[in-house]
């Protein structure tokens, strides 16, 4: 069998990583630039007389401590009141959330409806249960515990003015709060990026999937994903994506939520996040096939196939080559291994600094870094030996 030189191995593991965190998005800058200068952009929209009607869910499992302030968010999106509808759906909820949402002293009942059944079987199930009762022509997803734009319906909505577009992704964000912590530095910086991606991706051809913060479907595109799905947003989207429509990416409608409570907590939403990104990358491998999805599977596979595979597998093999290549007495090998060493170092640093709630965010990046990677591998194993269940135990979000 044929094994690349270990110089070849390093740099091309080398190229691997650097693609997939850094390289695609400058590349996508670059094409999204040339196409600006070539192509036309299109102000499609409604008007306020054509705005189509509107159900908004709202998936909530135990957040007594959100869901007022939750039901008064909606109450102040700008979208007129006879074309939404609020479905909160509190499927296996021990708590008051259900109650709460019925007894809210100012709802408009013609617009509420509480949707509630003991057994919790995941968001997945619970959202296929009422997605058969939707008569709307658009159909609008959001977190519980995040605060939503007023404008963001309107902000969703106009892109469906083009025939080609199944979904909409909005954009999430990180409230840091007064803490500065490690979580929320490296969540923040994250999404800040992933935003970036997100925009281009969409000047592009289409979003790579969206996040269940925020997002809408054309309700007729709803198909059944399976109830054991993890990461369910991500590929209920892709499905449609999939089907030959475009999932835009719209920044000005945005939710807003705080950060995990503490690193720990943040690395237990990554694990499972992991696990669901290794089992929709399992699932859609058909997606990978260019002769059939063209620019889609480039995107896809850029965008998050290489993060969620090859790049973590990359980075323990690029450090160990490095050692190997440094004993050779190769100055560029040398300095690029005080290079791996001191990032892993800040990254270790940011751990202990995080212990001792110090604020020093120059190294809560590298130490996030690490943390999604390792998440990876957690993830893995958890998927391998069937231990993530898609009713999972809540990450604490910072106050």
């Amino acid at each position: 069998m044929f094994f690349p030189k270990p110089i070849l191995s390093f740099w091309i593991l080398i190229f691997i990583v650097f693609y997939a965190y850094i390289g695609y998005g400058v590349l996508l800058f670059l094409i999204v630039k040339i196409k600006r200068v070539f192509g036309r952009k299109n102000n499609i929209g409604f008007q306020d007389s054509e705005l189509p009607s509107v159900v908004f869910i709202v998936a909530a499992y135990n957040e007594a401590d959100y869901i007022e302030e939750k039901i008064k968010n909606c109450l102040l999106f700008d979208y007129p009141s006879d074309k939404i509808e609020y479905w909160f759906v509190t499927d296996g909820s021990t708590d008051s959330t259900p109650r709460l949402v019925e007894s809210y002293p100012t709802l408009p009942r013609q617009q509420v409806r509480l949707f509630h059944s003991p057994e919790r079987r995941g968001k997945i199930a619970a959202v296929e249960r009422v997605m058969a009762f939707v008569k709307a022509p658009i159909t609008i997803f959001t977190d519980a515990n995040t605060d939503v734009n007023p404008q963001a319906i309107k902000n969703i909505i106009r892109h469906y003015a083009d025939p080609k577009v199944g979904a909409v992704a909005g954009e999430k964000r990180i409230a840091l709060g007064e803490t500065g912590d490690a979580s929320g530095a490296g969540e923040g910086i994250y999404w800040k990026y992933e935003s970036l991606l997100k925009k281009w991706d969409s000047e592009l051809y289409s979003t790579i999937g969206a996040a269940g913060e925020l997002f809408s479907i054309q309700t007729k595109q709803y198909q059944h994903v399976p109830p054991d799905t993890l990461i369910e947003d991500f590929v209920m989207t892709m499905g449609i994506a999939m089907r030959g429509y475009k999932i835009v990416y719209e920044p000005d409608a945005y939710a807003v939520e705080s950060s995990s409570a503490s690193i720990a907590e943040e690395l237990k939403r990554k694990i499972r996040i992991a696990a669901g990104a290794l089992q929709a990358t399992w699932r859609l491998r058909s997606l990978l096939n260019p002769f059939k999805y063209g620019l889609l599977s480039f995107q896809y596979l850029s965008h998050r196939v290489l993060r969620w595979t090859l790049a973590p597998l990359a980075l323990p093999i690029i450090f160990l080559l490095n050692i190997f290549l440094a004993q050779e007495g190769n100055l560029t090998y040398k300095v690029l291994l005080i290079c791996q060493i001191c990032f892993y170092c800040f990254a270790i640093l940011g751990y202990l600094f995080e212990r001792k709630q110090l604020k020093i965010k120059a190294f809560f990046v590298p130490y996030y870094f690490c943390v999604m990677n390792y998440a990876m591998y957690r993830g893995f194993f958890r998927l391998l030996a069937g231990r993530q269940s898609v009713v999972w135990e809540k990450s604490k979000r910072a106050s």
